[in-house]
């Protein structure tokens, strides 16, 4: 074999190997775009209970929490279930921050579990769009401009009160359980 068909050979499977990589790259990213439409959907869910929580708690505790706060947690839920000028992330987090300020002892156990659902559904749809914008933010994907004509998905930041249940108190890493 003479060095022009060695290196018509190498060519061929580096190119073979781009494809591959290509092939991989596509099939990852449509699956982290399915990821992350269905942790958006999750989530959507998740901040729906919670609002509709809220909705109960301030009709049926009305009494408890004083009228005026009743009425700024009704408002507040409904805000959350249909934000008026379309930011989202701010009526979730009027909400969270009045549902932090009703007491221990008119707060149900079931607005509770949803407020942590909430962090956990977040948290899980935050990590897939980390990984979908690392992977499109690789210079091979920019290159070849791979997905190119979808937007890069938005992080959904709300302050919910776990990150310190849910990380540690300062840390960034993990608490270990039991």
């Amino acid at each position: 074999m003479t060095t022009a068909t060695w290196l018509l050979l190498a060519a061929g499977l580096l190119v073979a190997l781009a494809l591959l990589w290509t092939a991989w790259t596509l099939t990852r990213l449509r699956r982290l775009a399915g990821r992350v439409r269905r942790a958006r959907e999750v989530l959507d869910a998740a901040l729906r209970r919670r609002a509709e929580l809220a909705a109960a708690l301030a009709r049926e505790h009305a009494g408890d929490l004083g009228p005026e706060r009743a009425d700024a947690l009704a408002s507040a839920a409904a805000g959350a279930r249909a934000p008026s000028a379309g930011d989202r992330e701010a009526a979730e987090n009027a909400l969270g921050r009045l549902l932090r300020r009703v007491p221990a002892g008119v707060l149900p156990p079931e607005l509770e579990d949803a407020g942590m659902r909430v962090g956990l559904a977040r948290r899980f749809y935050n990590d897939a769009v980390r990984d979908t914008r690392t992977l499109r933010r690789g210079r091979l994907a920019r290159v070849l401009r791979l997905h190119a004509g979808r937007p890069l998905p938005r992080y959904f930041d709300i302050d919910d009160g776990l990150d310190a249940v849910l990380t540690g108190p300062g840390s960034g890493t993990a608490r270990p359980v039991g």
